[in-house]
């Protein structure tokens, strides 16, 4: 049995600075294992924050040459590498699966979101991003969208295609030179998107790479030439994200995690809310920031919870589930249960001790889906995020109750319900403090150029990443006033 294609031989990542793959020198080299087996699959350099200053060197006359190029000719070159994209789609897909402990469907589904993304920065040729207006006899006004020079993207493990295509193809399309920071723990498949935008024929400059850890992610954020920064990952590293750069006059936008909300009323579909449930909070391993982790189970909902044990004792781990991405996480998955446990839940399904059949498998990272019963509101199971396949049933006796504590949660990603009834559906869509509602959907990522962005703490910053959000933030305004000759008649403008 194959769960996913991995190297052949350890990938040795460099960074992409100037059109050029180079080694930093002097710097660290951290083994790049892989979660399904444990095994050395790559080598990833630890840049200081000279790499930084080398990247935006390398950047800087390409910022200016790329910014002044037509858009239509920006954009030809991302029409090049969707059509890259799609014809290595499966190689990415494993190296994306390979490296963070996803299945093979996962991976590929993650590229699939990024040329998603990417097929909306080519629409933007064609939307509307400019205009000329008179505002007064003579008088004209007009404001052009325009790039911001060199900006920047911090990107984390679970997503090493999509998250990333969130940012930069929209970025590039729109005329900014793009420096990424990959998650040192997923540099592969950074490398290799990297080696397309090279074939797809941007300039050199335009697309920069530079691998490392807190000293590369710093360096980022206090470079005085980097005008913007979106970073995505945990809630505490998003809000020093947000502050450490914009404390350097920078624009960021830092999408952190989520504690999401199903709810669960007694006459959903039984089976239609089973498997929701459940994709929610087994997709990926439970490892996304999307991940419906507490059930809100509202009046009597035994018969739906007693399906939605059935099927999650069926999954096998490893064809039907992933892997945790390395050992400290999954350590923290299995004292989040036993914490639970202790404070009075009941473990109704535990996958603790879930492994993959096959020696070439017994390293792994594995722990199986886990269901907590009897969970109390206010406790740690309920309010704080995991990361990790485990799904918390907190009980309360109306719809009401089920939407003060989705207020009570101090994050705001996402927030579902299960209903075949408009009104209900309706009720919790209009109250509910989540930035992204599921009605019968049990992971409401919207769809281009519809935009992905949160709430509360989950986001710090302003705006989407994606859709229309990402134009406004990788873009800005510049207005002119003209005005050519004397008018006989007289305003306030004149």
């Amino acid at each position: 049995m194959s769960l996913v294609q991995l190297p052949k031989a350890p990938f040795a990542c460099k960074n992409l600075i100037g059109g050029k793959w180079t080694t930093p020198v002097g710097a660290s080299v951290r083994e790049v294992l892989s979660p399904h087996t444990g095994e050395v699959i790559g080598h990833v350099p630890m840049s200081a924050a000279s790499e930084v200053e080398r990247a935006v060197l390398g950047a800087r006359e390409a910022a200016e040459l790329w910014r002044t190029t037509p858009m239509k000719e920006r954009t030809q070159r991302m029409f090049r590498f969707r059509e890259l994209l799609e014809k290595n789609l499966d190689e990415l897909g494993h190296s994306a699966a390979a490296e963070a402990g996803k299945m093979f469907a996962e991976g590929r589904a993650g590229v699939l979101k990024g040329i998603e993304v990417v097929e909306f920065a080519l629409s933007i040729q064609n939307l509307d991003i400019g205009g000329s207006l008179e505002v007064s006899r003579g008088v004209f006004c007009e404001y052009r969208r325009e790039g911001l020079g060199i900006v920047a993207g911090i990107t984390p493990f679970n997503f090493p295609a999509m998250v990333p295509m969130w940012m930069f193809p929209i970025a590039v399309v729109l005329g900014n030179s793009f420096l990424w920071k990959p998650s040192e723990k997923v540099p592969i498949t950074a490398c290799r998107l990297g080696e397309l935008m090279l074939e797809a024929g941007f300039p050199e400059g335009v697309f920069s790479i530079v691998h490392g850890g807190k000293e590369a992610v710093d360096g980022i954020l206090e470079h005085r030439d980097i005008r913007a920064v979106a970073f995505v990952g945990s809630s505490p590293i998003a809000k020093y994200v947000y502050e450490r750069g914009t404390q350097h006059q920078k624009r960021v936008l830092a999408l952190g995690g989520a504690k999401n909300h199903l709810i669960v009323v007694p006459d959903a579909d039984v089976e239609l809310t089973s498997q929701g449930v459940l994709d929610s909070f087994i997709g990926c391993a439970g490892q996304r920031c999307m991940a419906g982790s507490v059930m809100v189970a509202v009046g009597n909902v035994d018969h739906i919870v007693k399906r939605l044990v059935e099927k999650t004792e069926a999954v096998v781990v490893g064809p039907q589930m992933g892997a945790i991405i390395d050992r400290a996480a999954l350590g923290r998955i299995a004292e989040a249960i036993a914490e639970a446990e202790q404070g009075g839940a009941k473990v109704i399904v535990d996958g603790r001790t879930k492994r993959v059949e096959g020696a070439a498998y017994a390293s792994g990272n594995w722990i199986g889906p886990t269901i907590l019963g009897g969970v109390k509101p206010g406790s740690s199971a309920s309010r704080k995020e995991i990361f990790g396949p485990v799904l918390s049933i907190v009980s309360v006796p109306t719809l009401a109750d089920a939407i003060a504590l989705e207020h009570q949660s101090a994050y705001g990603n996402a927030c579902s319900v299960f209903t075949t009834s408009g009104a209900v559906a309706e009720y919790v869509a209009s109250r509910a403090h989540a930035g992204m509602i599921g009605i019968n959907v049990g992971v409401p990522v919207p769809r281009e150029p519809f935009s992905f962005g949160g709430s509360q703490e989950s986001k710090f910053g302003h705006g989407d990443i994606t859709g229309h959000g990402g134009i406004e933030f990788w873009s800005a305004l510049k207005k002119i006033t003209r005005k050519w000759q004397i008018q006989s008649d007289h305003n306030w403008m004149s």
